[in-house]
């Protein structure tokens, strides 16, 4: 089986994205790598393939638990066999894990940082065979990067402590040239392929908009978006609470998450959001990292971050599926007071010396500041982006933000303050107005070409993909993602041979669901009675 073989079967993708295909053979060869590569971009992908193609167990090592699960979840439903060890299993569930992997039961297995210290997995790693070695969100080996984690300086000695060290590889999709340079050394990458495909998200339009009253100027975009589901994030845990009961009072399904909430209830939160039981979710940044949910069409940022990292990370969280999506940001000279104060009571931390605390807060004073220029920034707010994070080629002007549109960044109450009392500027406003809504209409993933017949067909695909999900306690966009239903609804299968041919469908995906949506697709069944295909009895 070559890479494009792995990728057809357990994936359903005739071809790689950019970078994909690179890294890919060099850990093949036994080369390390690093990929530098934007939210929605398949990074996962990079190790997954080569993973089911080499003897051994591939480690994924990421600090994200829900990542883990959904990640897990995932290549279960395409027919691999996966696992996590982490503090959501009790010890016996650990044990049990590794017992399983001993004995060759997975093939891929996610841990925790803080996992790669305990004796008895260091004992199974030094003893099992290792096809690779994956660093997920690898920029928190840096402590000049936005999400210092200590845990990650243990990963190189871990790494040392093997008896046959296999290919390392890292992913980032967010890193200065300084945090960069952090990974190839506190990793210890030997001669690495390095791959950067380039931070540009052609399909997320940003704004940056200081209204008079941030609630109202929120309720009218939510009311623009329809039944989409988003991200709203606020910089403290008051924010939070209050922006979710508002919105609740207004009608709107909402749910919130926050570090001050039971372990149970942000389970239970998050849960209901992965599961669209409720479409927004309100939270501070504890939220969200690692969240697979691919058809999230707008984040909001209620308050502004402390740096860009931080900000271009949460808003990338849209549009993963590559649709179109919104990242809305609202500024207030509040937020950068908010910040600072943030910023100077941060610094806890026993494994930095007086020194480093004082440098490792002028750093993020400095980002800050940065983050303060996009924020107001009068030009185009993707290349002020692209060009922080090192690409100086970029277009100056993109024609998909609100400065290259040509918005107000005080608005009063939803009217301009330069556009107030002349007749020419309100009829202007009234432009962009058809146009953003224009827009809006493109985020629910439904091309605008389908007709109606096939917008019913498209609906009809999504119950019984909500079905099968509710059935299975598993999120809809784990089963097939909303751009693999358009592909169903454009290239109409009749047969499973045809239903392969859909982009997203594998061979375990095909077996699984095939009958069922073909069933829609071909002879026009309801999604209940196609469900029912599925428990059906095999005629003899």
């Amino acid at each position: 089986m070559n890479k494009f073989d792995a990728l057809k079967t357990y994936f359903g993708h005739d071809d790689f994205r950019e970078g994909q295909g690179e890294i890919i053979d060099a850990l093949m060869s036994g080369r390390d790598a690093l990929g530098i590569m934007p939210t929605g971009s398949g990074k996962s992908m990079c190790y997954q393939v080569p993973a089911l193609m080499m003897d051994g167990i591939a480690l994924v090592i990421s600090p994200l638990i829900s990542l883990m699960k959904d990640q897990v979840m995932a290549l279960k439903a395409a027919g691999v066999p996966a696992a996590y060890i982490n503090s959501s299993l009790t010890p016996g569930q650990q044990q049990e894990a590794i017992r399983r992997a001993v004995n060759g039961a997975y093939r891929i297995i996610y841990v925790a940082p803080e996992r790669l210290e305990v004796s008895q997995f260091l004992s199974f790693a030094q003893n099992a065979k290792l096809s690779l070695i994956a660093v997920d969100e690898a920029h928190c080996v840096s402590q000049w990067g936005h999400d210092f984690r200590p845990s990650y300086l243990k990963i190189a000695d871990f790494i040392c402590q093997l008896p046959n060290r296999p290919p390392l590889c890292a992913f980032t999709a967010t890193a200065t040239r300084q945090v960069r340079e952090d990974i190839l050394q506190m990793l210890s990458l030997q001669s690495p392929l390095v791959v950067s495909t380039g931070y540009n998200r052609p399909n997320l339009h940003f704004s940056s908009v200081k209204p008079t009253n941030k609630l109202n100027f929120l309720y009218d975009f939510l009311k623009g978006m329809g039944e989409r589901c988003g991200i709203i994030y606020c910089s403290t845990r008051k924010n939070v609470e209050d922006i979710c009961d508002r919105l609740r009072l207004l009608g709107f399904s909402t749910t919130r998450y926050h570090a001050g909430l039971t372990d149970i209830e942000r389970q239970q939160n998050q849960d209901d959001f992965r599961m669209d039981r409720a479409r927004i979710m309100v939270a501070t940044n504890a939220f969200g990292m690692g969240i697979d949910k691919s058809d999230v069409r707008f984040v909001v940022h209620y308050n502004m971050p402390k740096d860009l990292e931080s900000y271009y990370q949460e808003a990338g969280r849209a549009g993963r599926d590559g649709e179109a999506a919104e990242c809305l940001l609202l500024y207030s000279g509040q937020d950068v007071i908010t910040a600072k104060w943030m910023i100077e009571r941060d610094h806890e931390n026993p494994d930095l010396d007086p020194g480093e605390i004082a440098s490792l807060r002028e750093c993020e004073l400095e980002r800050l500041k940065q983050m303060t220029f996009y924020a107001t920034c009068k030009s185009c707010l993707r290349h002020f982006i692209l060009r922080y994070f090192g690409e100086f080629e970029a277009d100056e002007h993109c024609g998909h933000c609100s400065v290259c549109d040509g918005d107000e960044f005080e608005v009063d109450s939803g009217v301009s303050r330069r556009a107030k009392g002349n007749r020419a500027a309100e009829e202007l406003k009234l432009e962009k107005r058809i146009a953003r809504e224009a827009r809006k209409a493109s985020y629910s993933g439904v091309e605008t070409s389908f007709s109606a017949w096939e917008k019913a067909l498209y609906q009809n695909l999504k119950d019984l993909r909500s079905l099968l999900a509710h059935r299975s306690r598993m999120p809809a966009y784990t089963i097939f993602s909303d751009v693999t239903l358009q592909d169903m609804v454009r290239k109409r299968p009749m047969d499973l041979d045809s239903f392969l041919d859909v982009s997203g469908v594998g061979a375990a995906k095909q077996r699984i669901y095939g009958e069922a949506f073909l069933a829609v697709i071909r002879d026009g069944a309801e999604p209940n009675d196609a469900l029912l295909l599925m428990d059906a009895p095999n005629e003899p």
